[in-house]
């Protein structure tokens, strides 16, 4: 048995008397995976482990230790450095003038980042390092990124957003030894300078009146005055939530959204004829010419199905409010494939992860995605200078035209 199990075996074994023996063991336990990790670093810099008849006439060798004092969260520890005898060994562990460990702690983070479940980051540390790093660990150490994700969420917003879109993401949550589907609202926002940025999100079991309501809210409390354009699926509540939180904003329903709505119980036969009729109504060039389109599509198609009818008349003035504006707005604002977009990026990272502990899990594998994600985010939105000259005319006085 080596040192560091001997460490744990203590520890597990109630050998400690006090704080301060469990404390000196930790330190000891921490120390002797640091070391074990550089040991398999220096392996793989060597080409051989350690006494190996291979490293006969290799030219490099071992070249004992150096001793290095590292700050961690349990105080200060002295660990022991391999060196190689031609000086070329620079351990990317702990680097030659690092004294604190956060960099093992931020390459957790950025494998939990990427996709890895607890439980691979503690098989690729396994395998890599040969380290026994429980999934329990690395929990604990994603669970250090809860206050960022806390005061990201309470960030400061801009005063006006041209552009809002939100949509839900799906995941399996456990809750009371069940595991249930709980859904992740992501608001994303398009700024003035036409980036996008991810307002906030909330996590919720179901949708309502309130709940958009306390969203609204936060985003009014965190200095957010005004939207002049929100772009949604037709989610319960949320339309009178806009209207109370900001009464002059636009709302535009996903036409995409309808379209599926629509077609979901249309027989297959019918599927081609009835779709390219429905596009003649959403892709008409004026609001005039839409409404004369659906009166037509009334008259086909009504009698069989006449729910698609009941659905596009109850939502008609939150679908047709694209049609004032001209083609590079249109493009922007008649879906929430912005957001969805968003989703689908965010999906790429999650995938490994099918079902969540907590809550606060998924907080953490969301705001870790969307901090990778948004590093990609740094031009604008196709065409934005036309978009906001257009909308700078529709809304003078609420975006002014530059001087």
């Amino acid at each position: 048995m080596n040192e560091t199990a001997k460490e744990l075996a203590a520890l597990l074994s109630g050998e400690c008397k006090s704080l301060s023996d469990v404390q000196d063991l930790l330190k000891e336990l921490f120390k002797g995976t640091v070391e074990t990790m550089l040991e398999a670093e220096m392996d793989e810099h060597l080409g051989y482990e350690k006494n190996s008849a291979q490293g006969n006439n290799s030219g490099n060798s071992r070249n004992g230790y150096g001793k290095k004092t590292i700050q961690s969260e349990m105080g200060e520890t002295e660990i022991l450095v391999p060196r190689d005898r031609n000086g070329e060994f620079e351990p990317r562990l702990i680097g030659k003038r690092q004294t604190r460990t956060e960099d093992l702690e931020n390459r957790v983070l950025a494998m939990y980042a990427k996709g890895m479940s607890t439980r691979d980051i503690e098989d690729h540390l396994r395998d890599i390092y040969g380290v026994e790093a429980s999934a329990g660990l690395v929990s604990r150490i994603t669970d250090k990124i809860m206050p960022a994700v806390a005061e990201w969420q309470a960030r400061p917003l801009e005063a006006v957003y041209p552009i809002v879109f939100l949509d839900g993401i799906v995941f399996k949550v456990r809750k009371d030894a069940r595991v249930i589907n709980k859904c992740m609202y992501s608001v994303l926002g398009i700024n003035m300078e036409g980036r996008k940025e991810i307002l906030g999100i909330w996590l919720s079991e179901n949708e309502s009146a309130s709940f958009w309501t306390s969203v609204c809210n936060e985003l009014k409390n965190r200095g957010l005055q005004d939207i002049l354009i929100v772009c949604r699926d037709n989610l319960s509540g949320f339309s009178s939530a806009i209207e109370s939180a900001f009464p002059h904003a636009e709302q535009q329903l996903c036409v995409i959204h309808q379209i599926r709505n629509s077609t979901k119980y249309v027989s297959y036969k019918d599927l081609k004829p009835l779709m390219a009729d429905l596009k003649l109504v959403y892709g008409a060039p004026t609001l005039e010419d839409a409404e004369y389109k659906l009166e037509e599509f009334r008259e086909t198609w009504g009698k069989k199905y006449p729910q698609i009818l009941r659905s596009w008349d109850a939502n008609w003035a939150e679908l047709t409010t694209y049609f004032k504006y001209p083609q590079e707005v249109r493009r922007l604002i008649y879906t929430t494939n912005a957001v969805e977009g968003f989703h689908r990026m965010l999906r790429k990272f999650t995938k490994t992860k099918t079902i969540y502990p907590s809550d606060d899990a998924v907080r953490k594998s969301v705001f870790l995605s969307i901090q990778e994600i948004a590093r990609k985010w740094t031009m604008p939105v196709q065409n934005w200078g036309a978009i906001i000259g257009q909308l700078s005319v529709f809304f003078e006085d609420r975006i002014p035209l530059a001087s």
